[in-house]
């Protein structure tokens, strides 16, 4: 595992623009790759708690927000667009909903939920109108939460929960969303499983690696060829199958990232790189911490480092007090 460690830096945000490692917050700082000077993007900083941000796939726009909280601040080039908000409903206890996605034509939408917990809607960045805003339609009861979107920019993936309470995933074609705006309001498919999904992650635009906790109660013990606690496994989207499922060396927490075919990070504790093939863990840093995160539900971030992963150079970056670690495969 390669390993770069940077001192004395506490980031508000962490954020991946292009290969930069940008705190949005704290003047839009380059805290990587370092070149000797202390470059700022923007000329100031926000004097707001947020502590999540991403960013559009062109680095254009980014997104602060506070991940148990309603607010929200969308920048343009480091300036600020606008405000935004999520509802109230539990938001102290769940992850922040928000993603970046670019249109066939070119436009860049926030995917987020501004007016109810359970309702996806698609805003044109540059514009703020919101595309799939309809009357007719009519959400289920799923908390969407850490929304993902496939390397085609095509599929969204929202790792959520619904009531009793317990951790799923949920699919959606964003163009089909785009021409009927009622496809938002359920998955178009859901894996079969005898266990809650904690965590998710894009192979490909066709591939999902998902993974179920060790600790939580199974859903169904009837079914001994499905998903079960402390497995991972591998959702095909286009068929709506299951396969490669394997109890793996180490525990499955909510932080499961795909970096290829065959390889994933695993950081419940501390980072390790997993064969998810395999089962196997191949590399591992017992002394960085990265959490105990295990569900979009955390309560609190007081114990949760920040953790930020590179969807194109494959690398994760973890903050812990004074220090960041960068670390690749």
């Amino acid at each position: 595992m390669q390993r770069q460690t940077l001192h004395e830096v506490q980031p508000a945000t962490l954020n991946w623009t292009g290969n930069h490692l940008v705190d949005w917050v704290n003047g839009g700082r380059v805290l990587f790759p370092i070149d000797g000077d202390d470059h700022l993007l923007i000329r100031y900083y926000h004097a707001f708690s947020f502590d999540g941000a991403i960013s559009s796939s062109d680095g254009v726009y980014s997104f602060l927000y506070k991940k148990l909280g309603t607010k929200g601040l969308l920048l343009k080039n480091g300036e600020i667009l606008r405000e935004i908000n999520r509802s109230y409903y539990h938001a102290h206890v769940y992850e922040y909903p928000a993603a970046f996605a670019k249109l066939k034509d070119g436009r860049n939408i926030l995917i987020h939920c501004p007016n109810d917990f359970n309702r996806l809607e698609f805003e044109e960045v540059e514009t703020g109108v919101l595309l799939t805003n309809t009357s007719d339609r009519k959400p289920g009861h799923f908390f969407h939460s850490r929304l993902e979107v496939s390397p085609d920019q095509k599929t969204l993936l929202s790792k959520g929960w619904v009531w009793h309470p317990y951790d799923f995933v949920e699919v959606f074609d964003i163009e089909e969303c785009i021409k009927n705006p009622k496809a938002l309001d359920k998955s178009r498919i859901k894996p079969e499983t005898c266990a809650e999904i904690s965590t998710a992650s894009f192979i490909n635009n066709e591939l999902v690696l998902i993974g179920a906790p060790n600790e939580t109660e199974p859903f169904d013990d009837e079914f001994p060829d499905e998903l079960q606690n402390g497995q991972i496994g591998i959702w095909n989207i286009v068929t709506n199958t299951v396969s490669d499922i394997i109890t793996p060396e180490c525990a499955i927490g909510g932080n499961l990232i795909a970096i290829d075919d065959t390889f994933a990070w695993e950081l419940y504790e501390y980072p390790k790189i997993i064969n998810y093939k395999t089962g196997k863990v191949v590399d591992e840093i017992k002394e960085i911490s990265s959490g105990k995160q295990v569900s979009s539900i955390v309560f609190s971030t007081q114990k949760i480092p920040l953790i930020a992963f590179n969807q194109i150079t494959k690398q994760v970056a973890i903050a812990n007090e004074d220090t960041i670690e960068i670390l690749g495969k």
